[in-house]
């Protein structure tokens, strides 16, 4: 089945096969190509539940001779088309006998390529119609029964009552039959409607496609769904922007290997709608996290992220734990590795000498010193070298760098890397930049999602489509949303959010359960036409190194996308393209 001209609607694509009026056409023209050849004959059927509703058949002047090879195929001569009327008074007839129908065509690309040509020279809008091309379905549910899908070939072979015989009107009405032959064909699978017949087309397995009618009461509405075995086991959670659309892509039509098993799997598919697609993305998060599906990957374990922390002791050091917990350190995160987080700790103590031992150090500071002292990279607090007010400065820059101003810190980060490529050391030099842009990455992630964690109430809304989205937010986890209409008030958002009802959240830093909800969030208020309607207690993000910040972020893109681009080339994965020049016109694939 071919794409349509136009988005078609959920009414057009969910009509039952039986109640749908296909306008089948067939054109003989001068050759092959729309942009220098014309139309020499149309032939169009209206049929619907298998009856013949009209014809229209004409011959068309080409406003040009037809070559003798053309002549020899179809038979049509100059001398036939001498009084034959102008496209230009056959077009309008053509559309008013196909309004609001189903386009049907055999290599439907040919006929509705010329059509569409001839309606752009006089400035027409092309066509908007469904298309069903017969020879693509064919290709789909004959393909182990012909050699070929030529038109002639299926005629024999589904026993229509006319044969092609390169005309307009006898190849549209072999066409019907061969389309009536097709549809019986695909209702035994399934396909009772014009959108399960577009889908079959695009599936690889009839089996798969089999199991759609699970998913066929499914809404054209953002929101939350799920895969289930004959246990109730959840197999699989997943989001979608349009529930309905999202869900028929499964059967069939994903060609990765887990999917098709899971759809083996499948007993039940069942499904929440949401308000918003934030909603049905938190939703998501929450019930991979609960669940544990074994076909999900993505959000699978959130125990892989981790926090940087600052100890409260008398000498603080750096270290990366599991969990946040309420004794007075300073936390950043969530990191979403371990990796990272060493990464970053490398290099901060490349710029810092905090001290990296993990006893606790006495009051006497009578320790034994270890070698980073000998190598200057530790101010050894351990053995009374360093007073607690010297080391307490130290602890202060990191402070200021984590939860105010991180210029400095990445200044030196930069100078080293700088230097390092200076004197040649090209790979220590990469080290050095990957630790720059993970410092980056971390700092400003940590600052805002703290930022946003300290906001107790924020309602934000975003113009979408013919309506706003609304959503609630407390200490950056997401509480309710709703869609209201452009011009709505305060007291009609605070209504429609009552009505929406209020989900669960938590306090203070993020954890690991929630971290992602966190971030999604953030990336929902980013969006362009965000508006903050209320927010309580004030919402402010530091100021200061903002700038630097998103510049290092900026490059760090900018240098992943070029290193995975140089990685593709040198491991033959990706083909750079050279300039070809201009690209001749390609002719449609003809009919028969």
């Amino acid at each position: 089945m071919a794409t349509a001209a136009r988005q078609e609607s959920f009414d057009d694509l969910g009509l039952a096969l039986c109640d749908v009026t296909f306008v089948v056409v067939d054109l003989e023209t001068t050759g092959l190509s729309p942009a220098t050849d014309r139309i020499t004959e149309i032939g169009a059927v209206k049929v619907r539940f298998g009856e013949v509703l009209g014809e229209l058949h004409t011959l068309v002047h080409p406003g040009r001779s037809i070559p003798p090879a053309i002549t020899t195929v179809t038979g049509i001569t100059d001398r036939m088309v001498r009084g034959a009327p102008p496209i230009d008074a056959v077009l309008p007839a053509f559309l008013e006998f196909a309004r609001d129908s189903v386009l049907v065509a055999h290599n439907a690309r040919f006929d509705v390529s010329f059509l569409d040509a001839e309606l752009a020279r006089r400035g027409y809008p092309t066509l908007d119609h469904t298309v069903v091309d017969t020879a693509k379905v064919a290709r789909r549910l004959l393909r182990d029964e012909v050699r070929d899908c030529r038109l002639a070939t299926l005629a024999r072979h589904l026993k229509a009552r006319t044969m092609p015989e390169h005309r307009a009107l006898s190849d549209a009405r072999a066409t019907v039959d061969v389309l009536h032959g097709l549809l019986e064909r695909a209702g035994t699978l399934g396909a009772t409607t014009l959108e399960d017949l577009r889908d079959y087309t695009r599936s690889t397995t009839d089996k798969a496609f089999r199991k759609i009618a699970l998913v066929a009461d499914a809404p054209v509405a953002p929101g939350v769904y799920r895969f289930l075995d004959e246990r109730g086991e959840v197999l699989y959670v997943g989001k979608a922007t349009d529930l309905r659309a999202r869900l028929r892509t499964y059967f069939g039509r994903d060609p990765r290997r887990r999917i098709a098993d899971m759809v083996r799997d499948t007993a039940t598919v069942t499904w929440t709608p949401t308000a918003t697609p934030l909603e049905a993305a938190v939703r998501e998060v929450r019930e991979i996290h609960r669940c544990r599906p074994r076909y999900n990957r993505r959000s699978k374990n959130p125990q892989a992220q981790v926090y940087v922390k600052l100890t409260s002791e008398r000498f603080p050091r750096l270290s990366i734990v599991s969990a946040v917990r309420d004794d007075g350190a300073l936390y950043l995160g969530p990191v979403g590795s371990r990796r990272a987080a060493e990464s970053f700790l490398d290099a901060v103590h490349d710029v810092l000498p905090l001290r990296r031992c993990t006893v606790r150090i006495r009051a006497a500071q009578d320790h034994p010193t270890c070698a980073l002292k000998d190598l200057g990279r530790c101010g050894s607090p351990c053995d009374g070298s360093q007073a607690v007010e010297d080391y307490a400065a130290v602890v202060e820059r990191f402070r200021s760098a984590a939860e105010d101003d991180p210029g400095e810190l990445l200044a030196h980060l930069r100078d080293r890397m700088d230097a390092l490529a200076g004197d040649g050391r090209f790979e220590r030099a990469g080290d050095a930049r990957a630790r720059l842009h993970t410092t980056a990455a971390i700092l400003r992630t940590a600052r805002r999602t703290r930022a946003l964690a300290e906001v107790p109430e924020l309602v934000a809304r975003r113009a979408d489509g013919d309506g706003d989205e609304v959503v609630l937010v407390r200490h950056g986890r997401l509480a309710a949303s709703t869609r209201v209409a452009p011009g709505a008030d305060g007291d009609e958002l605070h209504r429609a959010l009552a009505l929406a009802g209020v989900m669960d959240t938590t306090t203070g830093l993020p954890g690991r359960d929630d971290a992602e909800e966190v971030r999604l969030v953030l990336a929902w208020l980013d969006r362009p036409g965000t508006r903050v309607v209320e927010v309580a207690g004030g919402w402010a993000e530091p100021w200061r190194g903002g700038a630097v910040l998103a510049e290092t972020e900026s490059e760090a893109r900018r240098v992943d996308r070029a290193l995975r681009r140089d990685r593709q080339v040198l491991h033959g994965t990706k083909v750079r393209r050279r300039d070809p020049g201009p690209v001749p016109a390609v002719a449609p694939t003809p009919r028969d």
